[in-house]
């Protein structure tokens, strides 16, 4: 295996100013701290040799075939709004920042389709659907995210639940090798059953594999209408009880969140964004779309009744922008609020059959607390993705964090193969899941993963040691 890599030199640095140009490279000294990790810097910050930003296909494609020839390792980053430590760079090398490759072209309504570069962010690629009278609906947590980004981590979101993850929404796929070939993944095509689908492949695999450079992404009509119900319970088994009979409605809701109330008073707390609910222990916050008023006043009589039947203390309605923006900006501010009540965080992000989430959440509460962590558990109870954050508290050394936080994740990663559940349901395996990954999946499935990072990049230049190692 190629470890350890060749260290850049100076002709290894004017290679890259004059595959771009020199005001685009930076070196060393020059490199900006916060292009050294993502949004988990608990999960490594490691400094590239070299910093370059692209404009385009061509330079990605040239600066790849250099590396290869060379045994330079490269890291491609977009916004770095990551949390699994999977943007930084391990083993030093270059760092390819793709943001300046934001184009977006005119929306294909004939199609119903949007092209666009990798740098472009997900919110500027709704809006441009938007502005086409259609809809993108992948609606990530973090609203700076890029698109590229949001593809190589197949990234979900709260509206998983009605509308489906990234990869639903993801028709073909320009990409640079690592030994800087190009490749296209499908075309714009509705269905595809040419060779192996390596589209979908490369959609989740975290950058190491390729480096995609163009996408072309599905849109569909957007919703007319939209309203959401904010339902406390009494407790959390009884709200996630409620979750089954919400589903088994003829409306299938967008969004389906749970919050526990210690949870809600720490984002009122530290950030004063308070829920419009005081009552329960637990609330379960939906989201209905409809294409007619009418439609979604139906949706919602059936939920409301059906969460009263369930136990709910209270339906409220948010019907107006100002409501639903005033329910839903407390759910995004979660993890805002958790870094301003506490001086660090560690998190969990399994998946579990949606059956399973109150006896996870309950374990897991069990697990932490006997491990001297404060933990505060909330998630996406439409699709059984559960947010297990564990907060630091003043007082707790180094040691004893980095201790009790990895035998937390051990023993929570354990119960959720337990209940049939999955490592991670959306954030991903990148540096910070790594040694729980083969243990959780086993030697034949992880052997396979080896063998497809193998098969794209022989080399192992292309975000090394993240998702599979070979050390």
């Amino acid at each position: 295996m190629p470890y350890p890599y060749k260290k850049m030199t100076e002709a290894d640095f004017d290679a890259i100013r004059a595959f771009t140009a020199p005001e685009r490279v930076w070196v060393g000294e020059e490199i900006a701290r916060e292009y050294y990790h993502d949004e988990m810097p608990e999960y490594g910050v490691f400094p590239p040799e070299l910093y370059v930003e692209v404009l385009c296909r061509d330079e990605v494609a040239a600066i790849m075939k250099y590396a290869y020839e060379n045994n330079i390792p490269v890291v491609a980053r977009g916004a770095g709004t990551g949390l699994a430590g999977g943007a930084n760079c391990k083993y030093g090398g270059i760092m390819l920042s793709l943001m300046k490759m934001n184009r977006i072209d005119p929306v294909d309504t004939q199609n119903m389709t949007v092209t666009c570069q990798p740098g472009a962010l997900i919110t500027e690629v709704a809006a441009a659907a938007s502005a086409a009278g259609l809809f993108y609906p992948p609606d990530p947590g973090e609203k700076t995210a890029s698109i590229g980004g949001s593809i190589i981590t197949n990234a979900g979101g709260m509206r998983a639940v009605r509308y489906g993850v990234t990869r639903d929404y993801v028709r073909c796929i320009e990409a640079v090798l690592p030994d800087g070939s190009i490749a296209h993944f499908s075309s714009n095509v509705v269905k595809n059953t040419t060779g192996f689908d390596l589209k979908d492949l490369v959609i989740g695999s975290e950058g190491i594999l390729c480096i995609c450079t163009e996408v072309t992404l599905r849109l569909i009509p957007a919703p007319n209408c939209t309203c959401t119900l904010v339902l406390p319970f009494e407790s959390l088994e009884r709200c996630i009880d409620c979750v089954p009979a919400l589903l088994r409605l003829p409306f299938v809701p967008t969004a389906v969140e749970f919050l526990e109330r210690e949870l809600i008073e720490i984002v009122e707390r530290t950030l004063h964004k308070p829920l419009p609910v005081r009552e329960g222990e637990a609330v379960l916050i939906v989201m209905y779309d409809a294409s007619s008023c009418d439609e979604l006043t139906q949706c919602c009589d059936a939920a409301a009744a059906a969460a009263l039947d369930a136990g709910a203390l209270d339906v409220l309605l948010a019907d107006t922008p100002e409501r639903i923006g005033s329910v839903w900006s407390v759910r995004a501010a979660i993890l805002e609020g958790m870094k301003a009540d506490s001086i660090g965080q560690e998190e969990c992000d399994v998946v579990v059959p949606r059956a399973k989430i109150a006896e996870f959440v309950k374990a897991a509460k069990k697990i932490c607390l006997a491990h001297g962590v404060r933990v505060e558990p909330c998630g996406h109870a439409g699709d059984g993705n559960i947010h297990t954050e564990m907060l630091r508290d003043p007082g707790m050394t180094d040691e004893e964090w980095k201790s009790a936080t990895h035998a937390c994740l051990t023993e929570l990663y354990a119960k959720s193969k337990e209940l049939g559940g999955q490592l991670s349901g959306e954030h991903g395996i990148g540096n910070g899941r790594l040694e729980f990954l083969q243990p959780f999946v086993g030697d034949t499935v992880y052997g396979l993963y080896k063998n497809i990072k193998l098969a794209f990049d022989p080399k192992l230049i292309l975000n090394p040691g993240k998702m599979v190692t070979f050390d």
